[in-house]
Formats: C-alpha cells, sequence, structure tokens
C-alpha cells in the first residue's frame, strides 16, 4: 500500500549550502531519512530564513521520483520508485492510487521514472511514463511507454492499455544514468525524451546507439521526420543530440526553446540551450573530472562541440526542474526553478537564448535533498524531497 503520512512540523534547523569538498555526485539514493480550488492547509514546515517561501508539507511517500499535475482536475500525480504511482487532490488533501503500473527494476537509480500528460489529455486521457526495464541477461534500460488514465473514484485510478512506444536501444550492466525524463514540443506533434549514457560515458559519442542522447519522436514513439541523423538508419533517425551524461531535467521556455539539465561528474553540472544535431561532449570534454581523479579536458572555444549555458563546480546534483509561468511569483516568469540533491537547494536561474547564456540569480536552502518540482495551476510550487521519507511540500510566497 502506498504510503501516505502525514507529517510532523519541524523545529529550526540550521541549512548550510554544500561546500566545494567532496566529489560526491548526490546522483546515489539517499539514504533513511487546481487554480479555482481552496487548497487545504498542511504542517508548516521552518525554512532557513531569510527564504521566499512559506512552506507547508502534505505527507510522505517512499523515494517519490517526478510530479506532474493532471491538466484537467489539478490532482498532482507522483511516482515512487519501487513501482507505485500516487496521486494528491488539493483541494481535499487526500491521496488516492494508480494501479496499471508496468513491471520496474528497482535497483540502483532504477524504478519508476517520469510522468507525462499528452497534449490533447482533456479528450483522450493519454499519459505517457517512463521506467526501468529488465532487458534480459541482467541487463536493464530505459522505457517509456503511454496508456489511458481512468479515474473511478476520489481516491482510485488506473491506466488502461499500457504499451510500450520506446526503449533505450541496448541495456547496460550498470543501475544508473537512465535519466527518462520527457517533453512534449509547444506544437504538441513530438515527443522528446532524454536517455542517459548508462554510466558507461563513450557511447555517447556513438551515433550506433540512443545512449547518451535526446531523442525526438511522433507521438506514438516512432522516429521524427526531419531529425538530424534520419538517413543513417536506426536507432540514429531518432536522435536529436547526443554528446550528454545523465539528463535529469528537460522542459521548454516560453520563447518555445528546449532545454537540458545534465549531472556532471564530479564537477561540471550543466544547463543547456537543446538545438538540433548537437554534440555536447561528454565524455570528450566536460568541466569536471572522473570520480577517480582522472582529468576531463575543458571545454575550448574551439574544440567542435556545443557549450553549456551555464555549469556548476561543485556540482548541485539536479532532481528536476521547470521554467515558471504563474501569478503567485510574478517577477519569476520565465526563469528556470531547479530542485537540486546535494546542494538541498532550490535554484532559480535566468537564461538567455540568443546568447546561450543563463545566471543563477539565487539559490534558496531546504532542510532535505529535493527530488522534483512543478509548477500548480494556481502559480504554487510543489516539490518533493529524495529518500525513503520524501515529503510532498507547497511553496507560496512567504508573509
Amino acid at each position: 500500500m502506498t504510503k501516505h503520512l502525514l507529517a510532523s512540523a519541524l523545529s529550526p534547523l540550521a541549512i548550510l549550502l554544500a561546500s566545494c569538498s567532496g566529489a560526491q555526485s548526490g546522483e546515489t539514493p539517499a539514504p533513511s531519512a487546481s487554480s479555482s480550488s481552496a487548497i487545504v492547509a498542511g504542517e508548516m514546515v521552518e525554512l532557513q530564513s531569510p527564504s521566499p517561501f512559506a512552506a507547508e508539507s502534505f505527507g510522505e511517500l517512499t523515494n517519490p521520483w517526478a510530479l506532474a499535475f493532471e491538466p484537467t482536475t489539478g490532482n498532482l500525480f507522483i511516482t515512487q520508485q519501487s513501482g507505485t504511482m500516487t496521486f494528491f487532490n488539493p483541494s481535499t488533501g487526500s491521496f488516492g492510487d494508480v494501479s496499471g503500473m508496468p513491471d520496474v527494476v528497482y535497483e540502483g537509480q532504477g524504478g519508476l521514472g517520469a510522468i507525462a500528460f499528452a497534449p490533447d489529455y482533456a479528450t483522450s486521457n493519454t499519459i505517457y511514463i517512463s521506467w526501468a526495464k529488465d532487458m534480459g541477461d541482467d541487463l536493464t534500460g530505459a522505457a517509456v511507454g503511454r496508456g489511458t488514465l481512468v479515474c473511478d473514484s476520489d481516491t482510485q485510478c488506473r491506466v488502461e492499455g499500457l504499451t510500450e512506444i520506446w526503449q533505450q536501444s541496448r541495456g547496460g550492466e550498470r543501475r544508473g544514468h537512465y535519466s527518462h525524463r520527457m517533453a512534449f514540443s509547444p506544437d504538441g506533434q513530438y515527443l522528446f525524451i532524454s536517455s542517459g549514457d548508462r554510466q558507461e560515458q563513450t557511447p555517447a559519442q556513438d551515433l550506433s546507439n540512443n545512449l547518451g542522447t535526446i531523442v525526438r519522436l511522433n507521438l506514438d514513439g516512432t522516429p521524427a521526420a526531419g531529425n538530424p541523423f534520419a538517413g543513417q538508419g536506426s536507432p540514429q533517425d531518432q536522435i536529436w543530440t547526443y554528446g550528454q551524461r545523465n539528463l535529469l531535467g528537460l522542459d521548454f521556455d516560453s520563447q518555445g526553446n528546449l532545454w537540458e539539465l545534465e549531472h556532471g561528474p564530479a564537477g561540471g553540472d550543466e544547463l543547456n540551450l537543446v538545438e538540433a544535431g548537437n554534440n555536447y561532449g561528454w565524455p570528450t570534454r566536460s568541466y569536471g573530472e572522473n570520480y577517480n581523479g582522472d582529468p576531463i579536458p575543458d571545454h575550448t572555444e574551439d574544440d567542435g562541440f556545443a557549450k553549456p549555458a551555464i555549469y556548476w563546480t561543485p556540482v548541485i546534483a539536479p532532481g528536476g526542474m521547470q521554467f515558471y509561468e504563474g501569478p503567485m511569483f510574478a517577477d519569476w516568469n520565465g526563469h528556470l526553478l531547479i530542485a537540486n540533491l546535494r546542494t538541498q537547494s532550490i535554484s532559480r536561474v535566468t537564461v538567455n537564448a540568443g546568447a546561450n547564456s543563463a545566471d543563477e540569480a539565487a539559490r534558496y536552502a531546504f532542510p532535505n535533498r529535493l527530488r522534483d518540482i512543478a509548477i500548480a495551476p494556481d502559480g504554487a510550487i510543489w516539490v518533493i524531497e529524495d529518500g525513503e521519507n520524501g515529503r510532498l511540500l507547497r511553496l507560496t510566497p512567504e508573509g
């Protein structure tokens, strides 16, 4: 049964941003540790002052991984890595369970992944889900499927006819860097999926597979016409960009530009403007170094690779991101909000696609690692904490 525990109020905590010491990326699991509807009150959470947020907790979940608001109801759907999905009704404060999930490999960084509601969800009720799957011979890979969401009551929904439409072109022995975030193009015609390098590095420079890439697909999972390597066979015909590592953020800004956020190794987390055919350099170039201390050359102006708009050393270890649009924090419209694992914070970033540049305008401290972030229809910011007792938090303006 899904864990829905009411979180108790926290005592004041001294929260420090991560220092430069330590090469841990934050990718390893943490230790056990609608606009027209009224929102029920949660337990208040004390944040380090000063903070722009008033924070309320609405319960705990076990290793939550992704958040997404259902477009027609404003209910918040949440995946848990073990293979379960739940949803939360902000107007009643109640949780419900979602059946019809795929079989997942729940090991390391693997498990149930992201949720995305189809561009035509209001009429089709189509939902997309990603996960880590068993590919035989002790190999695993990322997969995406779609089905129809049917809700029989306020506390019970199910996904009918879930059908796999995409997977990584080959399995890997390691249990990390699946990535499998999703974003739909603003015109609703295409599905973009991030495909991690599976901790193998070199496949990201090899176009004979789709590891270390972003793929662009039709909504049924077939390769989209006009992809930059379409004439080279499969899986090259899926690939939009390559030379990428572990991409845990993927979103379009209000101008229609696609951005991705990826974990570097020991240093060098990157925010990249995603443009067709670009090679972002991993593992040939990075602003970090290997975990064993072996150096990786930094980017140079003439290295032939696309450069990040901004990078972080030491790392922030991002969990998820979304561009803000809403009335509650109106001054932040168009800003990118990033939920961070290692630094236990939200980063607010301004972007300039024309100049391929970005700036971290602010960083806001939280008591625990943050796994994902979503913007509600009313403009409130919702985040989930990482780990076995990850709280669901609603953030509104302080005061």
